[in-house]
This record gives structure tokens, sequence and C-alpha cells, in this order.
């Protein structure tokens, strides 16, 4: 079973317990307000990364990452996006 460390509204802010708490996890996914590229690119060289942008995240960050995105991993239908409803 894959293990998923899940996340959103990091605004940019690095934290180094990220790599002790995703440390035995196979993917990251990050709901949206990811903040920058730069953390956007931390997260992705440590583990692999699914994210979607959220409403602060800016020009470039939208051009990487879609507002919705809808996946199998697995046997479960995923669908993320940063403010449902």
């Amino acid at each position: 079973m894959k293990r998923i460390g899940l996340l959103s509204d990091t605004h940019a802010h690095w934290d180094d317990r990220y790599l002790k708490h995703f440390e035995l996890c196979d993917e990251i996914w990050h709901a949206g307000d990811i903040g920058s590229v730069e953390l956007a690119e931390r997260l992705a060289a440590f583990r692999p990364l699914r994210a979607v942008y959220g409403n602060i995240d800016g020009q470039e960050l939208r051009l990487m990452y879609p507002e919705l995105l809808r996946f199998r991993c697995e046997e479960a239908e995923v669908l993320m996006k940063h403010i449902g409803g």
C-alpha cells in the first residue's frame, strides 16, 4: 500500500520537519497555497510530488500545477482541489 504525505497552505514556508514526517512516504500531495516554486521544488526533490495551485499561488505555480487534479492511486479515485465547494 502506498504511503501518502498530505499537506496544504505552506505559504512558501519550509520546515525541516517535512523531511522527518514524509520520510516513509512514497509520494507527497500538496493541496494548494504552495507559496513558492522553491518550496515545490524542494518537496519534489525529496519525494514525487502531486500538487494543485491555491488562491495565493502566482502565475508561475499556476503554470506548473493545475487548479484541479483527478487521478487514481491504487484502487482509489482521487480529486484534489485547494478550496472545494
